[in-house]
């Protein structure tokens, strides 16, 4: 049973959080039905700034003084041009080296006029395609990179790996088109705030934007089909901790030119943070599934309570069963419907997220996690109904370790938003252990962005969560089960909705087929009595079999 928390209310920040996030890749909406031209062109405004997401080295080949300036000056040598050796243990060498020295924060100059930029004039912008790495090459990537400005103010290092030879890439204004804000000098050496891949996954003649790094450590990917929707992060340290949050980020980056006939691109990346530094390799595999390989070197300077792997952040703003003051033309607005755990002993969960109306915090203990991730369920427009924004062609993210994790569990921040212009959802696993600092902590895991549910095994899957007011205060819940293992079924099969509360009373559960979605039907009363949060869990069984996976639910007070 998940063990859950309710804390009150967070408060909102202005800085760049594991709930807040700006996206990369504006999409186009106009969300207003009826409304002028100009309210339409407002509201898409709105939403756009959510589409934005919101080093030092050791090695002698590597080091220069004076810390990550040092690193950027190395793009300024003439023995720049020839290259530095690099092989697939250099990062994890400069990690391991970085972790041994005091945390300094970068500090590389950015002129006024690009630090207060307003969103819309960052967005303004552009990456020059005729500038892309590779572009006038047949490889089957290109990478285009973002400007700094606005809150991307750091800059990253970037570097192209050809040959067992490490080259910076150099940055020139005339990479870019700047809109209204004044360009910089031609000899400007300003650097990039991030990059974005793509390839050619819809179209043999054009590359798509596959995945993009920009911001701390957050990144994203698409598969075939599919519009930007929720973001992973390479680390979270302390999310929902009084304290702060802490926000490592990537500080450089080494991107390996791939073969004409690759399928695959290789980026490594250098994190540090206050309390940690950490090596990533990213082995990045775009089409109908993007899938991304992961391995993680983590070489804390500090012990670490809380940290996060595998996190991902999305959106939820509601839903039919979960729409409670919100005045809207469409049925339903989220990147995400609901959290899917396959655990170490096999069962298969499915948490359906909430808009709550104070922050809640749910953890689900587990050792050896098979599996995890957020899920949009359903993929009909109806559903949704939004011509611009697309829900239902947001991307899942599915975390499969690699080897043993260990004892931990599966933590899910779900925070009150009142609007979806915020990312309000986070999961991760948190190891049960604290990191110690001086010690080396690795982790493989491969990353899923597609549009096929990840936690199906032939058991039943709940396809929608509903509920709604009952006499004496209670509760009724009604859930909709599908797949062929109840399709199968005859009408009069003696199935059984096994159901269980934390806190309260259940009653009056009922199963019935529904020959209007072929699956079945469970409802249920839930008498609250005076708990103020009561943990949920349904599944269908016959006799002593599991037909569907184990629905999870928290419920509060509207």
């Amino acid at each position: 049973m998940a063990q859950c928390s309710r804390v009150p209310a967070c408060r909102r920040r202005e800085e760049p959080a594991a709930v807040r996030l700006c996206r990369s890749s504006p999409p186009r909406h106009a969300k207003c039905l009826g409304a002028s031209r100009e309210d339409a062109r407002r509201r898409e405004e709105r939403l756009r700034r959510r589409e934005f997401l919101v080093g030092s080295v050791g090695l002698a080949a590597w080091a220069l003084p004076g810390g990550w300036a040092g690193a950027w000056a190395a793009e300024k040598r003439p023995e720049a041009d020839e290259g530095t050796p690099f092989d697939g243990s250099t990062v994890r060498q400069l990690a391991r080296q970085l972790a041994q020295s005091p945390y300094k924060a970068p500090n590389d100059p950015l002129p006024d006029e690009l630090k207060k930029l307003s969103y819309d004039a960052y967005r303004a912008i552009r990456f020059r395609p005729e500038n892309a790495l590779w572009r006038d090459t047949d490889l089957p990537f290109q990478v285009q990179f973002f400007h700094r400005g606005f809150i991307f103010t750091d800059r990253v290092a970037i570097h192209e790996v050809d040959q067992g030879r490490a080259r910076p890439v150099r940055y020139s204004p005339s990479q870019f088109s700047f809109g209204e804000t004044p360009p910089p000098k031609p000899d400007a050496d300003l650097g990039y705030a991030g990059f974005r891949l793509h390839a050619k996954i819809n179209r043999p003649d054009y590359y798509d934007e596959v995945a993009v790094f920009l911001g701390a450590s957050y990144f994203r990917a698409v598969a075939k089909g599919q519009v930007f929707g929720l973001s992973a992060r390479g680390l979270s340290i302390g999310t929902g901790n009084s304290k702060g949050e802490e926000f490592p980020a990537f500080r450089s980056f080494w991107i390996e030119r791939p073969s004409a006939q690759a399928r695959s691109i290789v980026v490594y990346a250098l994190l540090d943070s206050a309390s940690t530094a950490a090596a990533y390799r990213f082995t990045i595999r775009p089409g109908d599934e993007t899938v991304m390989d992961i391995e993680v070197a983590l070489y804390p300077r500090a012990k670490i309570d809380q940290a996060g792997l595998g996190t991902l952040t999305s959106m939820f703003f509601f839903d039919a069963q979960d729409r409670v003051g919100i005045d809207d033309f469409r049925p339903a607005v989220h990147d995400s419907s609901g959290l899917a755990i396959h655990t170490g002993s096999g069962e298969r969960l499915w948490r359906p997220l909430s808009n709550p109306r104070d922050l809640q915090v749910s953890g689900f203990a587990d050792a050896n996690v098979r599996g995890f991730g957020l899920v949009q369920r359903n993929r009909d427009f109806r559903v949704f109904q939004d011509l611009e924004a697309r829900y239902e062609q947001r991307p899942n993210a599915w975390v499969e370790p690699i080897g043993d994790w260990g004892e931990g569990e599966v933590q899910l921040y779900e925070i009150p938003a009142r609007n979806e212009y915020n990312d309000n959802i986070v999961v991760f696993w948190r190891p049960k252990e604290p990191f110690q600092a001086k010690r080396e902590y690795i982790y493989t895991y491969r990353l899923h962005w597609t549009s096929q549910d990840p936690n199906v095994d032939g058991r039943a899957t709940f396809a929608r969560t509903r509920q709604g007011a009952g006499h004496d205060d209670r509760r009724l819940f009604v859930l909709e089960a599908v797949g062929e293992a109840l399709k199968k079924l005859p009408p009069d099969a003696e199935v059984r909705g096994d159901v269980g509360a934390s806190a309260g009373k259940i009653l009056h559960v009922v199963t019935q087929p529904n020959p209007h979605t072929g699956g079945w039907r469970l409802s249920f009363f839930l008498d609250p009595e005076k708990a103020t949060a009561v943990d949920l869990r349904a599944r269908f069984v016959q006799g002593q079999e599991a037909l569907s996976e184990t629905w999870i639910f928290r419920w509060t007070p509207p």
